[in-house]
């Protein structure tokens, strides 16, 4: 795994934790094993890898859970976003792709627990799609907006703001 120098952030979907790292792995994944499945509760954990010494917590911690003896998943006491996959042994860390302020920078380059992978996951793809937007779905999309609760996609000084 390569060192990349970039910035990143991140967090809760509440803005009750947050951190920050100033480099990051090449080693964004998924993980389909049953362990992680239950621990982010859905089909597969993303994450991505994050060197130890570029990594700081920048607004609450997260609430610790050992799943097994060499590994401590961290997510937030107030609203349950998986923050972290922690391998007590590793020199890096683990945050949650879903946490960091902006996913999209970080797209899988392997995937492991093949063995629990959904035998339906290649089909996703042919499924109908539609959005979530103000066109596609107005009267669901106006109710949330004008009551999300969500933190934004960036550091804020002060939240709820």
């Amino acid at each position: 795994m390569n060192r990349i120098e970039n910035s990143v952030s991140g967090g809760c979907q509440c803005g009750a934790v947050r951190y920050r790292a100033s480099a990051v792995l090449d080693s964004s994944h998924i993980c389909h094993c049953r362990m992680c499945q239950k621990a982010v509760g859905n089909f597969f954990a993303s994450l991505i890898g994050i060197p130890r010494d570029a990594f700081e917590w920048t607004r609450g911690e997260p609430a610790l859970f050992r799943s097994s003896d060499p590994v401590t998943r961290g997510f937030c006491r107030e609203c349950g976003t998986p923050l972290l996959y922690d391998y007590a042994s590793s020199k890096h860390m683990n945050v949650t792709v879903g946490s960091l302020d902006n996913p999209a920078q970080f797209p899988p380059r392997g995937q492991f627990g093949k063995e629990a992978r959904m035998p339906w996951f290649g089909d996703l793809c042919t499924l109908p799609a539609e959005g979530t937007t103000e066109e596609t779905m107005a009267n669901f999309v106006s109710a949330i907006q004008s009551s999300n609760h969500q933190h934004p996609d960036n550091d804020t000084d002060h939240w709820p703001l």
